[in-house]
Parts: structure tokens; sequence; C-alpha cells
């Protein structure tokens, strides 16, 4: 297969993952505990922790050295920081983030902040396609994405929406990842020598991601330790995977 249809592929499936995990709450419908909510938001952070460690930060360093890392590692770190810092945005517990809000609905500010976390992970599915962890980075993605979509879709719920638009919602973000996959196509497909720079960025983009606004997240309601240790377990399960898939 042509290996920016591939990563085309990968990042669908990765991104639509995100469904499966909102699927229950079609029938569950009753409050979540926060509990549940940390854990899960904890666990994809350790999948995503141990993914851009072995299948972005190692490869990126072996493919174009320490300094192509050091540049688009920044990069990738920089550019989310300054998307969250000027685009509206609100997250479930940390609430509004971003210039002053005005006619935005708040569903959209919560969209608009999962956006942010889940862009860059399409994106590495899509750069990642054109190296020997292509299959490893979708398989982490779309296994993070399904604790994170139930996440999101039981912290919707919690906040008074419909089963229906806490789906709908939850799938949306898994196409994000589809178009941020289709860039990372894209820019790889126009020149393979940028390849350890966009592994690097993507790297940057979801390690900031993780420690401003994934681990915080899941801390606020007073269960770090349960928050860590299924951080520990999702990084635990993504390295074996890693090895799994060679």
């Amino acid at each position: 297969m042509n290996l920016a249809l591939y990563g085309i592929v990968l990042s669908t499936v990765a991104g639509l993952t995100t469904a499966l995990g909102a699927l229950p709450f079609f029938f569950f419908r009753k409050r979540t505990d926060e509990r549940v909510i940390d854990a899960l938001l904890g666990f994809a952070s350790g999948v995503m922790l141990a993914a851009s460690a072995f299948s972005l930060v190692q490869p990126s360093i072996e493919a174009g050295g320490l300094w192509r890392f050091l540049v688009g590692f920044g990069l990738g770190a920089l550019a989310v920081d300054l998307i969250d810092h000027f685009a509206p945005h609100e997250h479930f517990l940390k609430g509004y983030e971003g210039p002053d809000r005005k006619k935005v609905s708040r569903i959209w500010l919560f969209v608009m902040a999962i956006t942010i976390h889940n862009f860059p992970e399409g994106m590495a599915v899509g750069v990642g396609a054109f190296t020997k962890d292509a299959l490893a980075i979708a398989v982490a993605i779309g296994a993070q994405n399904i604790p994170e979509g139930a996440a999101v879709a039981a912290a919707l719920i919690n906040a008074k929406y419909s089963p229906g638009k806490a789906f709908l919602v939850t799938l949306l973000t898994g196409v994000v990842e589809v178009v941020g996959g289709l860039l990372g196509v894209t820019i790889i497909s126009f020149s393979q020598a940028l390849l350890p720079y966009m592994m690097a960025f993507a790297a940057g983009a979801m390690i900031f991601v993780i420690g401003d606004e994934v681990i915080p997240e899941s801390h606020l309601n007073g269960h770090q330790r349960l928050a860590t240790y299924s951080l520990i377990i999702g990084f635990f399960i993504m390295s074996a995977l890693d090895v799994a898939l060679g």
C-alpha cells in the first residue's frame, strides 16, 4: 500500500476508536464516579508517554541525531503551548482558558479543548506511517483513545449533556485525529527529510499535552495516587505492546 494512503487509513482507524470508549454511555446513563474518569485519564497518559518515548523520540534521534530531535521536539511543545494560550477552550475541571470568551457555546469550548489534545496524536500516526513503527504508533494511539473517549463521554454526561450528544462530540474529537494524520502525511510526502523533525514535533506536542493538561486534570479530584498507578499500568502495557509489535 502507498505509504501516504497507509497513514490516512491508520489515523482514521486510530481516531475513530474514541467512539468505542463512548459507546457504553448510550446504555449507562448514570453519573460516572470521578475516580473512574481519573483512572481512565491516567491510563491514557501512560500509553501516550510510552508511545512518545519508544515510537517517536527514539526513532527521531536515530534517524536525524540529537539536534534535529531537539529542534522538532521544542517546536512541537511550543506550538501546542501557543494554541493553548490563544485558542478559547474549556476543560471539564480546570475551567475556561484562553482569550476572553465571546458568544461561543460551552460544548464547542469543550470540543476545542479536546481538539488541542487529539490533533498531535493524529499527526503522530500520519507521520509514523513512514517509519518501521507505523503499526505500533497506530495501536498505541488507538489503545489510549478508548479510555480517553470513555472519559470524555462520561465527563460530558456528568455535565448534563445527553448520551447522544456526548457520543457525537467524542466521535468528533476522533475525526480531529484524522485531520492531524492527513497533515502529517502531507508534510512527509512533500519531503522525507522532514521525518526526524516531524516525529520529534509530534512527540513534543503530545508530551506537552500530557504534562500540561491530562495529568493535572486527572489530579484535580484528589485521586492522584489512583491516576498515577493507572499511568504506570498504561505505560507498562504500551511498552509490552511495543515489544510485541517489534
